[in-house]
């Protein structure tokens, strides 16, 4: 697989489809050798998917992405993420959603928040989120000592643009057009988002992950308030303290708890 070049910024190439099933599905398919229509080449770092339509997004944990034609923001980009190693993952995931809060924020102003661990909100409402779902890979050498090697992530951002109408079973939805009372065009919005993450992974290659995930604290969703969790079957109220450097979210009630991503959902 070819390895990460300068001169090949994230967003290019950027691939507009009109409807698709999911562009993780679709940039996932490339990494594994199928090959691109019109002749366009074969997977690339910086390679970007943009679809007007998804019919079967993918969300964290299963859930599905649910997206009105032609109304948001369903893209997915292409990384190769060398030199970073597996346990990198979280500092890929810092970067992502510092990125994705950078570009929202400029025009939903300062109660855009990143609520743990790469959801988009605003106030207490989702406006997006991140799927990040990742190609890994041993060796055949035999040597039982070698790491496994971190040769792709797939970058999936879906935020709520233009829609004003959601289903009942989303909880807790808003879009950009619902705060800003604006109506955007998506694809160019997807283009500024390349452009924010170039910037910001430049410097997670720089080796300068404590400046991105210092801003990550910082505008951290709830960071110094209290919040209800539930566990299994236990409810409890906690105040959201930060997050590890390892992804682990820190609370402090009684003692000090800290959780793996999956382990809580929030009651909001």
């Amino acid at each position: 697989m070819p390895l990460p070049s300068p001169g090949n910024p994230i967003g290019r190439p950027f691939i507009e489809l009109q409807s698709i099933d999911s562009t993780n599905k679709y940039a996932m398919g490339l990494v594994q050798g199928n090959q691109l229509p019109e002749g366009q080449g074969e997977a690339q770092h910086g390679m970007s998917i943009f679809t007007q339509e998804q019919t079967a997004g993918k969300g964290q944990r299963g859930k599905n992405w649910l997206s009105q034609k032609g109304a948001n923001m369903a893209l997915s980009i292409l990384l190769n993420p060398y030199p970073l190693r597996i346990q990198d993952q979280f500092k890929l995931s810092v970067c992502v959603a510092v990125s994705v809060y950078e570009f929202f924020s400029n025009y939903a102003g300062d109660e855009t928040k990143i609520k743990w661990p790469n959801d988009l909100y605003w106030r207490d409402r989702k406006a997006g989120g991140v799927l990040i779902e990742n190609v890994v890979r041993t060796s055949d050498s035999g040597n039982k000592n070698e790491q496994p090697q971190w040769k792709w992530a797939v970058v999936g951002i879906g935020i709520n643009i233009n829609q004003t109408s959601f289903s009942a079973d989303l909880p807790n939805p808003v879009s950009l057009k619902q705060i800003t009372g604006k109506n955007f065009q998506s694809v160019m919005l997807a283009k500024e988002i390349c452009s924010v993450l170039e910037k910001n992974y430049q410097l997670l290659m720089a080796g300068k992950f404590e400046h991105l995930f210092t801003y990550y604290q910082r505008h951290l969703y709830k960071r110094d308030k209290k919040v209800r969790l539930k566990k299994n079957n236990r409810l409890f109220e906690t105040t959201i303290k930060g997050v590890s450097e390892t992804g682990q979210l820190i609370t402090q009630h009684s003692i000090e708890e800290r959780f793996k991503f999956g382990e809580v959902e929030w009651l909001i």
